[in-house]
C-alpha cells in the first residue's frame, strides 16, 4: 500500500522528507495550484531524491498534481475577514475570481469558498463583478478553491500552465499525474496525448473524482485512468456533505468491480495540522477506506503546512497496516 504526502513549507527540507520516509510513506504529492514546477524543481532535485535514497526508497513516487479546469480564488494582497451578512464583490473592483464564475453565476446562486469552509450567495451585478452576501463567515487566503454547486463550466482540461508544467516533468522524475476535476474520458484522453508527446507513456494518471460530472461519467473515466483518486474536498462542495460517505462507499465499490487502484485524499488526519494526536473518528475513517480497498492514502495540509507532519505520516501508516492486518486475519481459514 502507498502512503503520500503533499510537499510544502512544514516537510520541504530534506532532513524532514527523510523522516516521513522512515515513518512509512512512499511518495509525495506536489500541487502545482500553488506553485510553477520551475519554481520548486530545484528545491525537488535538491531535496526529495536524496532524502528517499537516504531512507532506503529511491523509487519513491513523485506525484505532480496539476491545476487543470479548477477554480480558485486569486492572489489577495492580504487575507480577507468575511462576516455573515455582510456584502462582498466578486469579480472586478472585489475579490479576484475567474471570468467564467462571473459570467455564469447568476441571482441566488451559492459559492462555496476554501473547501465550504466559507459560503456566500450571489444577490445581483454591479459593472462587472457580482454582489454576493456572505452566509458562512471566516478569513480567505489566497488561492483556496471556489466552487458553484450545480454549475458546470467550460474550462480545458490543461492549462498553458499545466503544459508549461509538463515540459518539466521528466527532470524531476515523475511517477504520477494527479488530474483534477475530470468530467470524462476526453479529459483523460487529452493528458494522455500530452504526455506521450513529452516521452512520458510510462507516467501514470490517477484521475480525481470531485465533481458531478465526474461521479455521472465515471465508468468511462475508469477505462482510461491508471487510478481513481476519491478527492473529498471539491467533492464534499458539490453535493450536501451527509452525502459524501455513501458516495465515497460507492466510488470504491465501483472500483473495485473494475480492477481500478484507487487514492482516498482530503482531512484523513485534519486536526493534527495543530495537533499532535489525531481524533478517534479520524482513525477510523483511515481504518474504513482502507477495508473498504484503498489502495493509497494521501495526506494534504497535515504535511504541508501542518506543525507534526511525521507524527501525522506515523499515525496514517499504522492505522493503515493495522486495518490491513486485521483484515488478513478475518480472511484466514481458521
Amino acid at each position: 500500500m502507498d502512503f503520500y504526502a503533499t510537499w510544502g513549507e512544514a516537510c520541504r527540507d530534506g532532513h524532514t522528507l527523510e523522516q516521513l520516509f522512515q515513518a512509512g510513506m512512499t511518495g509525495l504529492r506536489v500541487n502545482l495550484s500553488h506553485v510553477s514546477l520551475s519554481r520548486c524543481a530545484p528545491a525537488l532535485l535538491r531535496e526529495f531524491r536524496p532524502a528517499a535514497r537516504r531512507a532506503g526508497q529511491p523509487e519513491a513516487h513523485l506525484i505532480l498534481d496539476l491545476q487543470g479546469p479548477e477554480l480558485r480564488v486569486g492572489d489577495l494582497p492580504r487575507p480577507v475577514p468575511l462576516t455573515p451578512g455582510e456584502e462582498v464583490l466578486l469579480g472586478a473592483g472585489g475579490l479576484p475570481v475567474p471570468a467564467a464564475v462571473v459570467d455564469r453565476a447568476r441571482s441566488g446562486q451559492q459559492i462555496s469558498l476554501d473547501d465550504s469552509a466559507l459560503l456566500l450567495e450571489v444577490t445581483g451585478r454591479r459593472g462587472g463583478a457580482l454582489t454576493c452576501r456572505v452566509l458562512r463567515g471566516g478569513t480567505l487566503h489566497s488561492r483556496k478553491s471556489l466552487a458553484l454547486p450545480g454549475v458546470e463550466l467550460d474550462i480545458p482540461a490543461l492549462t498553458p500552465g499545466d503544459l508549461e508544467n509538463l515540459d518539466r516533468a521528466a527532470e524531476v522524475g515523475t511517477t504520477h499525474i494527479l488530474q483534477p476535476f475530470v468530467r470524462g474520458r476526453g479529459d483523460v484522453e487529452e493528458l494522455r496525448h500530452a504526455l506521450d508527446r513529452r516521452g512520458l507513456d510510462r507516467v501514470q494518471i490517477m484521475a480525481k473524482i470531485e465533481n458531478a460530472q465526474g461521479l455521472d461519467r465515471l465508468d468511462e473515466i475508469l477505462d482510461v485512468a491508471d487510478q481513481i483518486c476519491i478527492a473529498r474536498g471539491d467533492l464534499g462542495n458539490s453535493m450536501p456533505l451527509w452525502e459524501l460517505p455513501g458516495v465515497q462507499k460507492r466510488l470504491a465499490h465501483r472500483c473495485r468491480e473494475a480492477g481500478r487502484p484507487f487514492c482516498l485524499v482530503t482531512q484523513l488526519l485534519w486536526s493534527m495540522e495543530q495537533r499532535p494526536v489525531p481524533t478517534r473518528a479520524e482513525v477510523s475513517d483511515i481504518y474504513n477506506g482502507v477495508l473498504d480497498g484503498a489502495s493509497s492514502l494521501m495526506l494534504t495540509g497535515e504535511t504541508a503546512v501542518g506543525r507534526h507532519p511525521v507524527e501525522a505520516m506515523e499515525y496514517l501508516v499504522r492505522t493503515a497496516r493495522c486495518a490491513l492486518q486485521d483484515q488478513m486475519r478475518e480472511e484466514t481459514p481458521t
